[in-house]
């Protein structure tokens, strides 16, 4: 039987551009590149094939067009994506919601969070019990930002408990067996 290992995500740290010397579009003596070919027209289809194929090799493609996602960039082409490939991403950016990115945070890496990340890091930190200190250096924010996220999170959670409905119980079973139905009460006068 054949098994297999997942290695967890690794994302980029905030800041953090060692990645760009393993770009395939870093000119070197040995390899040079033409920087342009990365800032074609719509109309010049030839660049847009080259600078795609040179991405298409590139082993930091995905950190390429991740930085570009959260930097903003829309310029040229980032990642093997034209600018026009990377608006509908630039769009769905903020919504995403990447549990690798959460539990690589709650870890203590630094790396770039959407809304909705910052949101599942402070509940998971809640329910992991960690303190309001550790939470603030993890989101970099003040102690008293993070006291009151948890505030927050704690009166979610209670009125998250409150508005489950109360478990139903069936009717009690008639002792005679018979079962009344809606025809034995009659009509209201």
């Amino acid at each position: 039987m054949t098994s297999t290992t997942n290695n967890p995500a690794r994302h980029r740290s905030l800041g953090d551009h060692t990645w760009q010397a393993d770009a395939v579009c870093q000119s070197t003596e040995y390899n040079p590149v033409d920087p342009e070919i990365f800032f074609p027209n719509p109309d010049e289809t030839a660049k847009i094939a080259t600078a795609k194929s040179l991405c298409g090799q590139c082993p930091v493609r995905r950190a390429c067009l991740d930085a570009a996602l959260e930097a903003g960039t829309t310029d040229g082409i980032r990642g093997g994506l034209t600018e026009e490939e990377r608006r509908p991403l630039h769009e769905k950016l903020a919504h995403r919601l990447d549990y690798s990115r959460v539990n690589a945070t709650i870890a203590g890496r630094d790396i770039h969070l959407t809304k909705a990340e910052r949101r599942a890091v402070v509940h998971a930190a809640y329910r992991h019990g960690l303190t309001e200190q550790r939470l603030a250096w993890l989101l970099k924010i003040t102690e008293e930002h993070a006291q009151k996220l948890y505030r927050e999170t704690r009166r979610a959670l209670r009125h998250r408990d409150l508005d489950q409905p109360a478990p139903t119980t069936p009717p009690p079973a008639d002792p005679d067996g018979d079962h009344l139905g809606r025809g034995d009460f009659g009509t209201a006068a």
